[in-house]
């Protein structure tokens, strides 16, 4: 954090910045543009997401183990795990994390959203609060019902049930006395069942393809890729501003 230099005059105002366009940067940068009145700019540090190695589900591996698109994130040495550091992969690039993961759309537990507005105070967070937002957000291949969303942006999908080896799996399971869901998301998430996934006609569905593509067609909202935040700028105890570096060079915003 630093304060405001008025002798270094930013290159441009908005109404809104938002730093990093992850998950919650897309879904930030569609909905405060929505309006078309207010003017957003979205930093970004790495770049665009459009390469096949992103977009095919098979080739996640790649993504994630490569310096392009992770920023490399190790954990501290785990005393209990022999001194090792832990790989926590993290994106970097439009979509931020959402466009290197493993594409398996989970949500939490019901039973976690009841603990916290019952046990810990967070009311508005039990689990008949958030529903209608997962619903809201979400785009169904099997369409909607009363736990799924069928019209929202974030597509999910689950596999193709063509190999034999699926219901023999599912069989194996039974066998070994557990039981089966229909929908891990839906109703009953213990059991063995099919895995959802952000996909979207055979391609990943990100946060940036579900919320930043059709957004950054307004007038209003700016993307700046391979935009380092460096700094929150002050007037006494108010945020009014970001600095940032771009092919090495300082702006402030």
């Amino acid at each position: 954090m630093s304060r405001w230099n008025p002798s270094m005059p930013p290159i441009e105002a908005a109404d809104y910045i938002i730093v990093g366009a992850g998950s919650a940067g897309c879904v930030l940068a569609d909905r405060l543009s929505a309006d078309g009145k207010h003017k957003v700019m979205l930093l970004e540090f790495g770049g665009s997401d459009r390469s096949i190695f992103i977009q095919m589900p098979a080739a996640l591996a790649y993504p994630m183990n490569t310096k392009r698109w992770n920023w490399g994130y190790e954990s501290e040495p785990e005393p209990h795990l022999n001194g090792r550091r832990l790989n926590c992969p993290r994106g970097k690039g439009l979509g931020g994390s959402s466009s290197i993961n493993g594409l398996v759309y989970v949500r939490g537990n019901a039973l976690d959203f009841e603990r916290w507005k019952e046990d810990e105070g967070a009311t508005g967070w039990g689990y008949a609060d958030v529903l209608p937002y997962f619903k809201r957000a979400e785009g169904r291949d099997e369409g909607g019902n009363e736990y799924r969303g069928g019209d929202g942006p974030l597509s999910t999908s689950y596999g193709p049930l063509d190999n034999p080896l699926h219901q023999v799996w599912l069989d194996a399971a039974q066998q070994a006395g557990y039981g089966l869901t229909e929908d891990y998301n839906g109703y009953a998430q213990e059991g063995f069942g099919r895995m959802d996934m952000t996909v979207r006609n055979g391609t990943r569905c990100s946060a940036a393809k579900a919320y930043l593509y059709e957004a950054r067609k307004r007038p209003n909202l700016h993307v700046i890729e391979h935009a380092l935040a460096t700094r929150i700028l002050f007037e006494g105890t108010r945020a009014v501003g970001m600095e940032y570096e771009q092919a090495g060079k300082t702006h402030q915003l």
